[in-house]
């Protein structure tokens, strides 16, 4: 990076002293020469050290071109080149960098800390200090740091880092709690019956890990050009020095094959591209993935949050002859207005969009395995699971309609069968749109729906917004197996939101991460769409198809103009310095092609939202 940034303070220093100070142009080189020497130099070495492993492209073809401006004197040019090849090192560096910015966030998630209690008191002890068998108490909205089960106390948890589940999960003595969970409103006891180091959560960071470093490494546009660029360059220089008997015939070669439309044009393609994502709400955090997007036949999405809107709605009320949904609505949701249980919210939001009028909920109690029960004037509501009526029997349970996929809840008034309420995570409105878009607009080929959610919940989704392969009930190591699996087959594109999401993207030739629901999963994304819209995942393969096809070409044509000028200067047309004044030229025209990039306007996305 400091080989980076020398270039570019040599290359101002020299611009300067030549044309605002009028220094003569020997003494305005010295700037230019020291970055040859101090920067070029290192660079050349490294570039040796390649080759000799039998790694080349259009860097090495670069690193002769330095060899050739030092030997002609064309400083400036050499000093470009290095600015170049040293900015994409610098970039690269960033890049690894960020990988473990994300190992970093995960462990600056969790509590470093916790309260142990021991013979009636609570003392503060790290997290390393906790013994099997411990007591743990998590205070309100703070993370467990631990696997256990739940000692005292009920409330509920967030464990959607984990499972993908939206919902809170109610917590009650016996309940199993994970370490990385969020909990709620409710101070909660903890038996420990895991070690932190052996935790869910560690293993979730170990599975990170392992993902980031063993991510396939994409081969980028400018190398797979650059490696046979090069040995046309190098062999039609030769071929002038030999036909010639000419060396200058070489190096005039040289200088005009500088890799330049492949060293600036699609950087600048991709800076671009860059500038309009971030203008439609998308944030790219990997510049490889505009080039590698559009070439993605895979597409894997995550539920929850993605496909959904991470919310359950209520979808069908079932009644009892002689009940009707806005009676049976308004007697559930005057109950459950005094309960925290994940479908609560359900209720209540039909309740609103119904206009109805909630009343007074008398002698409401919540009981583990008993439901919530209410009275409401002479009316005993109960709010329990398919499972609980059943265990009772009688009418109720025979009263019961057909079991279907997804949640449910069922409603007894005065003991006997009221109501079924089915609840499904919605699918957000332009899913099922989407979905069909890309095969026939994106050429992809196969749509997967890989879910930590329940099977039947999943299916349900799938069938909804038409995709076929479905994988439910994943923990995120069988994610990153999936994904992995599907990467070694072709560019693969993964979209999700949740902490669960992040070794998958990390494994995947593309990882988009969708909303703004987790640091940590915008950092293991290659890119961020801020917005929670499908269409801009459309924006963003688009943005990524037209970078691709202007930054190539630029590129090609930028080269297909050199190698007309190789040509030139190995039959001695063409001396060195003016086939240096025809590469500046074929660099503005290439660069100002790439430019177009950025002055992208109008609809990006073209499916039916």
């Amino acid at each position: 990076m400091y080989i980076a940034a020398l270039s570019t303070v040599g290359i101002v220093v020299s611009l300067v002293l030549r044309y605002a100070m009028h220094v003569p142009p020997h003494v305005a080189g010295w700037p230019l020469l020291g970055v040859l020497v101090v920067g070029g130099v290192p660079l050349l070495i490294d570039l040796a050290a390649r080759l000799s492993r039998g790694e080349f492209g259009s860097d090495l073809l670069a690193g002769l071109s330095i060899v050739a401006a030092a030997i002609l004197g064309e400083y400036l040019a050499g000093a470009i080149i290095v600015l170049m090849l040293s900015g994409g090192g610098a970039l690269e560096a960033y890049a690894t960098h960020r990988a473990s910015a994300v190992l970093a966030a995960l462990a600056r998630r969790m509590p470093s800390s916790a309260h142990r209690r021991q013979d009636g008191k609570l003392t503060d002890i790290g997290v390393n200090e906790i013994r099997l068998g411990d007591r743990v108490v998590v205070f309100p909205h703070e993370i467990c740091p631990v696997d256990g089960f739940v000692e005292s106390g009920r409330g509920t948890m967030d464990e959607s880092y984990l499972t993908g589940e939206p919902f809170l999960i109610a917590k009650a003595p016996g309940s199993t709690v994970l370490s990385g969970a969020i909990n709620g409103e409710q101070a909660l006891t903890i038996e420990v019956t895991t070690l932190p180091v052996d935790s869910r959560y560690a293993k979730i960071m170990a599975v990170m890990k392992e993902a980031e470093q063993n991510r396939p490494r994409l081969r980028r546009i400018a190398d797979r050009l650059g490696a046979w660029y090069t040995l046309v360059g190098v062999g039609v220089g030769v071929a002038g020095w030999i036909i010639g008997h000419d060396p200058k015939r070489f190096l005039a070669v040289l200088v005009i094959a500088t890799p330049c439309p492949l060293l600036l044009a699609i950087p600048v393609a991709i800076l671009g591209a860059i500038s309009v994502a971030a203008s439609r709400a998308i944030i790219i955090k990997n510049p490889a993935m505009l080039e590698q997007i559009d070439n993605c036949r895979t597409v894997i999405f995550d539920k929850t949050g993605t496909l959904t809107y991470g919310k359950p709605a209520l979808t069908e009320v079932r009644c009892a002859p002689g009940v009707t949904r806005d009676q049976v609505l308004a007697l559930a949701a005057s109950v459950e207005q005094y309960s925290k249980h994940p479908l609560a919210s359900g209720v209540m939001d039909a309740a609103r969009e119904a206009g109805i009028v909630l009343s007074e909920a008398a002698e409401v109690s919540e009981r583990p395995g008993a439901g919530l029960v209410g009275r409401i004037g002479d009316i005993e509501v109960t709010i329990t699971g398919r499972k609980a009526v059943m265990a009772r029997g009688g009418k109720s349970a025979a009263a019961l309609p057909e079991a279907i996929p997804g949640m449910e809840c069922v409603v007894l008034l005065n003991g006997e069968f009221g109501a079924a309420f089915r609840f499904h995570d919605a699918p957000r409105s332009e899913s099922g749109s989407f979905i069909r878009h890309l095969a026939p607009r994106h050429r992809v080929t196969k749509v997967m729906l890989v879910s930590g959610d329940r099977e039947e919940e999943v299916r349900y989704l799938a069938n909804e917004v038409g995709i076929e392969e479905v994988r439910a009930g994943m923990s995120p190591e069988q994610k990153v197996a999936i994904v992995r699996e599907e990467a070694a087959k072709g560019a693969t594109l993964f979209v999700g939101d949740g902490i669960n999401d992040a070794p998958a993207m990390q494994a995947a030739t593309v990882g988009v991460a969708f909303g703004q629901q987790s640091e940590i999963t915008a950092e293991a994304a290659d890119a961020v769409v801020l917005e929670a819209s499908l269409s801009k995942v459309d924006e963003l393969i688009h943005i990524g198809r037209r970078m691709r096809r202007i930054g190539l070409q630029s590129a090609v044509g930028g080269m297909a103009l050199s190698i007309a000028g190789m040509g030139l200067g190995a039959a001695g047309l063409l001396p060195p310095v003016a086939g240096a004044v025809a590469q500046e030229v074929i660099d503005l025209v290439a660069v100002l092609n790439a430019l177009r990039m950025a002055l992208t306007a109008g609809n990006l996305h073209d499916h039916a939202a």
